[in-house]
């Protein structure tokens, strides 16, 4: 495997959704934009940490910032999530090809042991 030197874009977003209050702050966004302050709400932490964690999904593109006055609207940017779905929709094919064999080996299978007259 070779070693890389820097993160790519795909890590980047694994790392920014790897952290549970990151997915939660999303999940709250597919509702529709919403101020710093009505986000920060929702969490038992202080506005700053949920500044920090608005900063990282920013930063790596899933949520993008629009000021207007003296207020800061959040919303969810689709792209790196379709792109993140194209990364791993080859991952999806091969499980799901994986789990059709399995149904059709299981299929075969009698439904019941036969019972051997040599195990009594």
């Amino acid at each position: 495997m070779p070693h890389r030197m820097k993160s790519t874009t795909t890590d980047l977003l694994f790392t920014a959704l790897a952290n549970p209050t990151r997915r939660d702050i999303l999940e709250l966004l597919l509702a529709g934009e919403q101020p710093v302050q009505a986000i920060a709400e929702r969490f038992e932490m202080a506005r700053p940490s949920v500044s920090e964690h608005l900063k990282v999904l920013r930063d790596c593109g899933l949520v993008c910032e629009e000021k207007r006055g003296r207020y800061r609207y959040y919303r969810v940017e689709p792209q790196p999530l379709h792109d993140l779905q194209s990364w791993l929709d080859p991952f999806e094919r091969f499980w799901r090809a994986r789990l059709h064999d399995l149904g059709a080996v299981l299929d075969a299978l009698p439904d019941e042991p036969k019972e051997n007259s040599d195990d009594r």
